[in-house]
């Protein structure tokens, strides 16, 4: 073990080769040859924009990440009638490969699902957690973009409908032990997804709070609606 990880350090880039410099394509008048290609970002952490990344494309070339959330920001819908309720606007943002496990990402995401904009900005102020940057950052971008591309007149106006996690790129190092052994390390990335609407927050996100009498009348409804099975 020891000789493999003396071997390993021993290793070093091969320099350029002094004549490689001067390796150029004949025919340097095309625009599209005289162009350097695009200097990718430093940052493996990609907007809505660029699918997938540097971080995919760095290692897996046909991984793109996920590209289908931002499909139905895409959706043409039917014209309405007049006596119909106009349909409320939205859009679909996500952050991907975010240096962060998703577990923990999790608790922000369920934290500020169901508020208004103004309210979960606010909030993620106080939350002392690395991944609520980039959930604050996020939501800003998906306010913005309801803004200047999806036609909302106020950018207060927008609640927080969706708001979840799912697990992006898991990279497994190496991590030496006592007496030549060795462990493995994972580090772990995520995806965070996030859908405004057009509107004022519902009262009750979730399920509306019952009372202890108000529970026992559901109770004892589904007791008596009870059905042995092969019975008369």
């Amino acid at each position: 073990m020891h000789k493999v990880i003396r071997q390993m350090s021993q290793l070093r880039v091969q320099p350029q080769l002094p004549g490689a410099a001067l390796l150029k394509p004949a025919n340097t008048s095309s625009p599209h040859l005289s162009q350097s290609p695009p200097a990718l970002p430093k940052s493996i952490h990609t907007a809505a924009g660029a699918a997938g990344g540097t971080l995919c494309t760095k290692w897996n070339k046909h991984n793109y990440g996920p590209r289908k959330w931002l499909e139905y920001n895409k959706t043409v819908h039917p014209p309405q009638e007049p006596e119909e309720e106009p349909r409320k606007a939205y859009v679909c943002h996500m952050r991907t490969n975010i240096k962060y496990s998703p577990d923990k990402m999790w608790y922000i995401a369920a934290f500020v699902r169901g508020m208004s904009v103004d309210e979960a900005l606010k909030q993620l102020n106080f939350v002392l957690k690395k991944g609520a940057t980039d959930v604050r950052e996020t939501i800003l971008e998906a306010q913005e973009m309801a803004v200047q591309r999806h036609n909302v007149e106020y950018k207060s106006n927008l609640w927080i409908a969706e708001s979840f996690v799912g697990k992006g790129r898991v990279f497994k190092g190496m991590r030496r032990h006592a007496r030549g052994r060795f462990g493995t390390v994972e580090y772990k990335h995520c995806h965070y997804f996030v859908r405004l609407e057009e509107g004022n927050p519902p009262e009750h996100y979730y399920q509306e709070p019952q009372t202890p009498e108000q529970q026992y009348e559901h109770w004892l409804e589904q007791m008596r609606s009870r059905k042995i099975i092969n019975s008369l």
